[in-house]
């Protein structure tokens, strides 16, 4: 009977330390787990932070490229009414060379007609 209760206590010490052994590693196993679930919060609000700035870097870009257009239409128009100065310029400037010939022209005229009269 000496041996059977040999046998039983080892038993018994074999379980309570194999039970021991389990409880260490679910202790450790609920810090792994406790670190994850901290750096899981951590990155969720790192994504929420980062989506809110996100939005509002995609409504300033909006705005920008709208007043960005807006300059373009500007210039665009701009450009196209100076174009149509200069020839508007262009146009005067021969017609004013053409009248000034014909002006000259009819005064070298009229100088040659006094002259021989």
């Amino acid at each position: 009977m000496t041996q059977q209760g040999a046998a039983l206590q080892s038993y018994n010490n074999e379980l309570v330390k194999c039970i021991e052994e389990l409880c260490a590693k679910r202790e450790e196993l609920s810090q792994q787990i406790q670190k994850e679930e901290e750096e899981k919060n951590k990155l969720q609000n790192d994504i929420r932070l980062l989506t809110e700035k996100l939005a509002r870097v995609n409504e300033s870009l909006a705005r920008k490229m709208a007043t960005r257009n807006e300059f373009e239409k500007t210039i665009a128009e701009t450009e196209a009414a100076y174009t149509k100065i200069l020839e508007s310029s262009q146009t005067l400037l021969n017609v004013l060379k053409k009248e000034a010939g014909n002006l000259s022209r009819a005064t070298e005229l009229k100088s040659s007609i006094t002259k021989e009269s």
